[in-house]
């Protein structure tokens, strides 16, 4: 997580309890979901995708796209909702998503989406729940 503080805060004790472990492993240890693995994946129903931990409203079904990398993606978050910090790890330099509300890694988002952004928010479907409308 970047280092601030934010308006969602659990002790380390209450997230491994809120969380499953490998919701707590991507979302605050900032590890990525085996591609293909969620089922968020094919959701296409209308309906909102929120952070698994906070419920912090992320995307909605409208800006969703099939990217064909295995993690549900989207062009573009419900405004206000996430962040972004570089992130260098692998050797490679990515921007990394997080959730505005708790901090939570969420993915990444990438300059090679569909219009009219132009973005790909390549996201951990682990770490949202999915509410139709």
């Amino acid at each position: 997580m970047a280092e601030r503080d934010y308006p969602f805060q659990l002790s380390d004790a209450a997230w491994r309890a809120k969380l499953s472990a490998d919701q707590y492993r991507v979302m605050r240890g900032h590890g990525t979901e085996a591609p293909g693995s969620c089922a968020l994946l094919s959701e296409k129903r209308a309906g909102t995708f929120s952070c698994a931990g906070c419920g912090a409203r992320l995307f909605e079904t409208a800006t969703k796209f099939e990217s064909g990398t295995g993690w549900p993606s989207f062009d573009a978050p419900v405004a206000g909702s996430v962040e972004s910090t570089i992130d260098r790890s692998h050797g490679m330099v990515r921007t990394e998503v997080h959730c505005a509300r708790c901090g939570s890694h969420l993915g990444h988002v990438f300059n090679d989406g569909p219009g009219p952004s132009g973005l790909r928010y390549c996201i951990n479907g682990i770490a949202m729940d999915f509410t139709p409308s």
